[in-house]
């Protein structure tokens, strides 16, 4: 009855607050979707949806010349006679009778060329028009689903929150804004989005901004998470072919060039479809292009499809854009997901310069009460109206989240999932009191993460049980666990245990207290995971991970002090005692004796690396984040970084209190990160570290400065910029001063792209360098190239990498295989 009730409300609202409204069709009756509504020489606007329905807020009454603009048919005028609101009037568009250019003097002169060369050359004058303004700004999202499995890898997926029906498919996104903006070429954004809902959520704070919707292409590339070379970049001709297909006058007697956009190699990030110039102005009329997902390196992604239309004004003598719509579908593994989003530009003021300091770091804000609105108020603002099937949802999910938000579901849907079973010992078992934002964990013993193998536990077997209790409009979050590990060849258990509280979401200020016994490598970088360590043992008697003991407590806090700095401190205690071997068992049989579990001295069997002792320190450390901007969200903070400037850290740390006074030392560090895509030309990446020790030459070996190795030939951790590749993982181990370089330059297909044959493999060419520099030694050197994106249909997640070291002449070489996600 509710249900009812509220799709009556909505239907009345409608009515109440349309002005102009009806139905754009074409000749045979087919409704036109995305149609550019605008009152002449106005920035006031709108679209039609899906099915072909618009609404058009206005309130005068006189007579309203409304013009009707979309790609491919004939633009129109109506001037209507209105008399009193809500107005209707449909109305029905003929497509374009193009007609191509009659004389063509040169016949080796491609015109569209011609036109494509005069739109690059007046194309900082066009963007220099639009380069400053105000607008009103409207986006919807949603998403959909299909054909989603009741499982995958044996994992339960469920209805996503009862958005999937019977033949589990549906909306499962569906979210809009209204906001008001302040806009300045290249990037500065000032947004107050006034309103914000998401269906089924009345949280509402929809993540819908005009951030990233600035799809510019007077601009050489259109960052689409690629940078997509824009058909009238500087070097556009390198990379299409364009055709005139036609020409046709627009309602003021503007000729309008239809442009044919082909790319001329096909694995490029490119577009294809059809731009439309302005003669004699050269400024873009409209574009509609489509962007395959492998063109993107963005497999799953099969197809997306990218139009705006420009509306001209009399008085400004300017195409400003104000209709974008960007529409996706992908695919993997059977499941299918469709989506778009539509973007409404609408009361542009253009403005020659905007007061100082009108742009700042906070980039986005909420009004007051912005998830609250009623929805009178959307009927109101809403450029685009809502099909039958989105106002359907909306009440439909509002329903489902009032049932399933209250206690009483949550309650029986926990009761189900906190029933307890004899095998759930092995497999592990979670109590949940959702409503109360609780629950309890078991981690069981069957985890593939659970059971490892090295040369001092043998078999080893991790468990645990956690704590967790949360709070999403606060931010607050709570963790407490204990580890057990057991190791068989040792026959020991080590149990710690885990405090963790984060305070907020808006500067994400922690308290962290941990402490009891385990097992740690030398690097506390852990260089060599469980999985990789334990193939290489068992497989080819390889026990590269070596490992002591401590009992240990530690506390530490952390917070963003301001935008973009952020300061923690730690203080620790540790005991600490050396290990042995315990096993010498392998899968592969072979009279080969494993190295001992010295990191330094690998037939060193009876003596430890070093003394027990105890020690205690303390470290404090920033990080630095230049020209941060963020988004102030009601339920917290969203930062956006920066990658024109590089983000640098340091930290001081102290040791004291060790059994052994000469294991106290100082030590300052530093490092500098930068990450920039340049262009189309790929991702550029690097790293540098520098440290010094103070007071430290006799100092236990665990807290010397360990650089990440690897001798294993395989990567899983991603870490290029932070790791070398045949480094043996102890051989460079300092106590003085140290500096590392890390350089990576990843092509993304710039290059792979344009040789025949190879292009179809989509790889993409990586060159990367890695320096180590410590006093009284030649520098270490690694020069690697190989390839990523490397895989099969939608599945590529795989790496290779030659590489050479050097160090005083040439050392070796190898190949490194890695997974990168």
């Amino acid at each position: 009855m509710n249900k009812i009730v509220l799709a009556f409300s909505i239907f009345f609202s409608v009515l109440s607050f349309s002005q102009i409204k009806g139905t754009v069709k074409d000749v045979n009756g087919n409704p036109l979707p995305y149609v550019n509504i605008y009152i002449e020489n106005t920035y006031i606007n709108t679209t039609t949806n899906e099915l072909g329905n618009y609404e058009l807020n206005y309130f005068e009454k006189k007579n309203v010349p409304l013009i009707f603009q979309y790609l491919g048919y004939k633009t129109e005028k109506h001037v209507l006679n209105i008399t009193q609101y809500p107005y209707q009037f449909d109305n029905v568009l003929e497509e374009e009778k193009f007609q191509l250019n009659e004389v063509v003097i040169d016949q080796s002169i491609n015109p569209a060329d011609e036109i494509i060369r005069k739109s690059i050359a007046s194309r900082k004058k066009n963007a220099a028009r639009t380069d400053k303004f105000e607008a009103d700004f409207y986006s919807r999202g949603i998403f959909r689903a299909k054909d989603i499995p009741k499982k995958f890898m044996g994992m339960e997926i469920g209805d996503f929150e009862g958005n999937l029906d019977s033949t589990r498919s549906g909306i499962i996104y569906q979210s809009e804004t209204v906001s008001k903006i302040k806009f300045e070429k290249p990037d500065n954004l000032k947004e107050e989005i006034i309103a914000s809902k998401i269906a089924g959520n009345d949280n509402g704070f929809s993540y819908n901004t005009a951030l990233n919707t600035n799809y510019d292409f007077y601009e050489n590339y259109v960052d689409l998470g690629i940078n997509m070379v824009s058909p009238i970049a500087n070097n556009a001709f390198n990379y299409y072919k364009f055709k005139l297909e036609s020409s046709f006058l627009d309602d003021k007697n503007q000729l309008i060039n239809k442009i044919k956009v082909t790319p001329k190699r096909d694995k490029e990030p490119v577009f294809e479809g059809y731009i439309y110039i302005v003669e004699d102005s050269w400024a873009i009329y409209g574009i509609d292009l489509d962007i395959k997902g492998y063109r993107m390196q963005q497999p799953i992604l099969e197809n997306m499809k990218l139009t705006q239309n420009f509306s001209y004004n009399e008085s400004t003598k300017i195409w400003a854009k104000n209709i974008q719509s960007l529409e996706f579908s992908a695919g993997i593994f059977g499941m299918k997901f469709t989506g778009k989003f539509t973007h409404v530009f609408s009361n542009y003021i253009f403005k020659d310069a905007f007061e100082k300091k009108t742009f700042g770091k906070e980039i986005v804000t909420f009004a007051d009460n912005a998830n609250k609105k009623e929805e009178s108020f959307w009927n109101e603002f809403r450029p685009v109206p809502l099909t039958t099937e989105e106002a359907t949802n909306y009440v439909k999910k509002d329903s489902i989240q009032t049932v399933r938000k209250s206690e009483i579901y949550l309650d029986s849907i926990d009761a189900k999932g906190n029933k307890f079973k004899i095998h759930k010992l092995i497999t592990g078992y979670t109590y949940k009191k959702t409503f109360k934002k609780w629950s309890f964990n078991y981690q069981g013993m069957t985890n593939l993460s659970s059971l490892s193998f090295n040369t001092v536990q043998g078999w080893n077997l991790d468990s645990g049980f956690s704590f967790r209790k949360w709070d999403e409009e606060t931010g607050k979050y709570t963790y407490i666990s204990s580890t057990f590990n057991y190791g068989f060849a040792e026959d020991r258990v080590r149990v710690n245990g885990r405090y963790y509280h984060r305070f907020n979401n808006k500067n994400n200020a922690y308290i962290a207290i941990a402490g009891g016994s385990s097992i740690n490598q030398f690097n506390s970088n852990e260089p060599i995971s469980n999985i990789v360590n334990s193939v290489s043992t068992l497989f080819f008697k390889n026990n590269f991970m070596k490992l002591y003991n401590k009992e240990f407590a530690e506390i530490s806090y952390g917070r963003e002090v301001t935008n973009g700095i952020y300061v923690s401190g730690k203080m620790l205690y540790e005991n600490r005692h050396a290990l042995f071997n315990n096993t010498d068992y392998t899968f592969i049989k072979n009279d080969d004796a494993y190295f001992s579990n010295d990191p330094l001295q690998p037939f060193n069997y009876t003596s430890t690396p070093f003394e027990k002792h105890h020690i205690m320190k303390a470290s404090i450390g920033t990080r630095i984040r230049f020209g941060q901007k963020y988004i102030s969200r009601p339920d917290g903070k969203i930062n956006i970084q920066n990658d024109d400037y590089p983000i640098l850290s340091f930290n001081y740390e102290k040791a004291f209190g060790a059994t052994n006074n000469d294991y106290h030392y100082d030590l300052i560090s530093a490092s500098v990160d930068y990450n920039k895509t340049i262009g189309n030309k790929g991702d550029f990446g690097l790293r540098f570290k520098a440290g010094k020790f103070f007071n430290a030459e006799n100092i236990s070996f665990i807290d010397y400065k360990h650089f990440n190795g690897n001798q294993t030939h395989v990567n899983l951790l991603n870490n290029s910029l932070n790791s070398f590749n045949l480094l043996p993982y102890y051989s460079h181990s300092t106590n003085d001063a140290y500096f590392e370089t890390h350089i990576e330059h990843n092509f993304k297909g710039y290059i792979m792209n344009k040789i025949p044959l190879l292009n179809k493999l989509q790889w993409n060419l990586i060159g990367g360098f890695h320096q180590i520099n410590i006093p009284d030694r030649k520098p270490y050197q690694e020069v690697t190239v190989g390839f990523d994106n490397i895989g099969w249909g939608k599945l590529r997640f795989l790496r290779i990498d030659y590489v050479r070291s050097y160090q005083n002449g040439f050392q070796g070489d190898g190949i490194m295989f890695g997974v990168k996600f």
